[in-house]
């Protein structure tokens, strides 16, 4: 089926405007860019509708939890109506670990389920794809010593991130999807199925 090339920009700006919005936390436009009544988040720290992921964040970002994101390359599956969106992005989080400041740095995609609704493109679930990531003191001279058992509990594409998380509080979901594995096979076939009409943009939902 011919994809506009309106449509493939449109996709790319809803996709622009969920990270510039979120991370300036101008919250009631971030809640536009899902689909009103089937949006759903997943992170390594929220799993859930995207009405409770806002504000979440919202309630994070005002007690000071430092977490930006960056893009960078974007592919779009389109079929009519809905879509596969991949974005390269990077996640990064400030918090101190064991009372030393650090940065973590996850570089992966976002996977999104979108589809038109009411005439806009909306996002009906993303889904982020964990590739690899790093850990690191913001002071170079600081000593971090890492508990490897703690650590070696998560997958490695985000094995650091879910460490400097669990540090500050955080419940980190295991089993994500990364750069391999049967989670990320997993995805790409819900994507299809999605692209192919089924009735939910994959398990979401379901632990």
């Amino acid at each position: 089926m011919p994809t506009s090339l309106e449509d493939r920009l449109e996709l790319r700006e809803l996709v622009d405007n969920w990270v510039v919005w979120r991370d300036a936390g101008d919250w009631d436009r971030f809640a536009t860019v899902w689909h009103p009544t089937q949006g759903w988040m997943t992170a390594t720290w929220f799993q859930g509708p995207a009405a409770e992921f806002i504000a979440v964040s919202r309630e994070g970002f005002e007690r000071g939890v430092n977490i930006l994101h960056f893009l960078g390359g974007h592919s779009a599956d389109v079929y009519g109506d809905r879509a596969v969106v991949q974005t390269k992005m990077t996640i990064s989080q400030r918090a101190s670990v064991d009372g030393v400041e650090a940065d973590v740095v996850c570089t992966g995609r976002f996977y999104d389920f979108c589809c038109r609704h009411e005439g806009e493109w909306k996002i009906v679930r993303r889904q982020p794809i964990y590739e690899k990531d790093r850990l690191d003191p913001v002071d170079p001279a600081a000593r971090l010593e890492l508990d490897t058992g703690l650590l070696n509990r998560f997958p490695s594409g985000y094995r650091h991130l879910a460490y400097l998380q669990t540090k500050a509080g955080f419940t980190v979901k295991t089993g994500l999807p990364g750069l391999t594995g049967e989670a990320v096979l997993r995805l790409y076939d819900e994507g299809a199925k999605w692209l192919a009409g089924s009735a939910t943009a994959g398990e979401v939902g379901k632990g």
